[in-house]
């Protein structure tokens, strides 16, 4: 077990978990359409810049499956989860969402050579899972509405092509993974770019000086910095383990609001988070444990 591997995925949790107070920010000024475009542009940016300032350059030219792995990782679930989250809840939203380990499991032995469906992995993938059913337990039990199903099939529609994203990357080969991560990111900006300015007009004088900065920030950090993060821990660690990042984000958000409003912190979102880290835990040592075995 590295400690790395942890701290990356922590890293990303965290991150991505910020996005949320830095998105609310942002949608007074550009619709979310245009911020998906936009963070994908700013990450991309981000990233072409580092590989110019470290002289890195790629190996290959995988560019049909860095278009396709942007289309399943980026420019779908952009366009589906802000239109399936209208009619859904944020708890039902990360639930779905909270679904991605599974099929990233399920599917393995379809995209990745010699991948099986290890105790060890579903183990820690449905203790990750109750964690999440314990961080929104509260609201749940509160709910008397009914949720929407073609919403919900929206949500897991996108968990699917994470995992089939998350999947293929597999299929890349002897490529730094920040040359990854801008490849795939700039394949995933020029489609959402087409996206946005087919389907929503930008208005200019709507925009804000903190609407700007928010939109800055995710697409520095939220998507060109992260996203470097995310190629690592899938390199090092795999993609089970990387996509338990669906346990961490929305945890790493309650946190995060709470602390930025001056909220108390409830009981089951520390508990939560404990149940999560040991599923990550739990993850790397039964796969360790079974590859010596």
């Amino acid at each position: 077990m590295k400690l790395k591997n942890y701290l990356i995925l922590l890293a990303i949790g965290i991150i991505w978990g910020s996005q949320f107070i830095f998105q609310e920010i942002a949608l007074t000024s550009f619709s979310p359409i245009w911020i998906g475009a936009a963070r994908a542009v700013i990450g991309a940016i981000t990233l072409i810049l580092i590989c110019k300032s470290m002289g890195l350059k790629g190996n290959n030219n995988q560019w049909f499956l860095f278009s396709s792995i942007g289309l399943l990782d980026a420019t779908i679930p952009f366009v589906i989860m802000p239109w399936a989250q209208q009619n859904l809840s944020s708890s039902i939203a990360a639930l779905l969402m909270g679904t991605l380990p599974f099929y990233v499991l399920l599917l393995a032995p379809f995209f990745i050579t010699n991948a099986k469906i290890t105790i060890g992995n579903l183990i820690s993938v449905m203790i990750g899972f109750s964690g999440l059913l314990i961080l929104f337990y509260p609201e749940l039990s509160s709910r008397t509405d009914t949720i929407n199903i073609l919403s919900s099939l929206g949500i897991i529609v996108a968990a699917i092509c994470f995992a089939i994203a998350l999947l293929l990357l597999n299929q890349v080969r002897n490529e730094h993974p920040i040359i990854v991560a801008r490849n795939i990111l700039s394949m995933a900006a020029i489609q959402l770019i087409v996206i946005a300015f087919v389907s929503t007009p930008i208005k200019i004088q709507s925009i804000s000086h903190a609407g700007m900065l928010a939109l800055l920030y995710l697409g520095v950090i939220c998507a060109g910095i992260v996203y470097y993060l995310y190629m690592v821990s899938i390199k090092n660690a795999g993609a089970v383990f990387t996509s338990m990042t669906n346990y961490i984000v929305p945890t790493a958000g309650v946190i995060i609001g709470a602390t930025m409003s001056n909220d108390i912190i409830l009981l089951n979102t520390w508990l939560a988070l404990a149940v999560i880290l040991s599923a990550l835990f739990m993850n790397q040592l039964l796969s360790i444990n079974e590859q010596q075995s």
